[in-house]
């Protein structure tokens, strides 16, 4: 019996005992988890998923993919060229289930992308403080920061970041340097497409920078 499963954004076709690459997930060398996203088994269609329908895999171990170099030159006043590669994180498992139903009782943790378990992380309520006293009422009058929480980092460092593309950042859910650092991919094409950057991410290098900022 066959499936297609969907992963980090891409379609896969497989069955038990097949050795497949996929984005990274959160998981460690040993893992077994669960695909829920399930868009066929056999002859059997979805709508678009199968209710009730899972591939569960082991987890072989984490790798990179082949390097990739991209040359970026920009015809401005003050031009400028860079040449970046970069080997995508992948996770390496071997199919060892697929279940056409019960996969709600199947005890196995669902397969969820590192990066979207680093922003879920990251969205995590902060522990409740202690009632601080009231502010004088013209501290009240303050106009308030798109980054409401203490731990968010400012996001107009990045290139081509202004006030409004970081209130459409935090407004996603995106707070910190470590989210975007985490970006895959499929995250890229992910925000670009919902938040109507046009391009900007892979042009700008945000991930890039993102990580030498993260690093403080």
């Amino acid at each position: 019996m066959f499936a297609v499963l969907k992963t980090g954004g891409k379609q896969y076709k497989v069955q038990s005992g097949d050795v497949l690459r996929v984005e990274k997930l959160a998981a460690e060398a040993g893992d077994k988890v669960q695909f829920n996203d399930i868009l066929m088994v056999g002859d059997q269609i979805g709508t678009p998923t199968i209710e009730g329908a899972a591939v569960q895999a082991e987890v072989i171990e984490q790798i990179k993919g082949a390097k990739t170099i991209t040359f970026v030159k920009r015809r401005r006043k003050h031009s400028s060229k860079r040449t970046r590669g970069h080997r995508q994180q992948l996770t390496l498992l071997r199919i060892t289930d697929i279940l056409e139903k019960g996969a709600d009782k199947s005890g196995v943790k669902a397969a969820v992308g590192a990066a979207s378990a680093v922003a879920v992380a990251a969205a995590a309520p902060a522990p409740k403080a202690a009632p601080k006293k009231a502010a004088p009422k013209k501290a009240e009058a303050k106009a308030e920061s798109p980054k409401a929480d203490a731990g968010a980092d400012d996001l107009k460092k990045l290139s081509g970041v202004g006030p409004a593309l970081e209130k459409k950042l935090v407004a996603a859910g995106v707070t910190t340097f470590a989210q975007i650092a985490a970006w895959t991919e499929a995250d890229i094409a992910e925000f670009d497409e919902k938040l109507s950057f046009k391009g900007r991410i892979e042009r700008e290098g945000w991930v890039d920078q993102a990580k030498e900022l993260a690093k403080g």
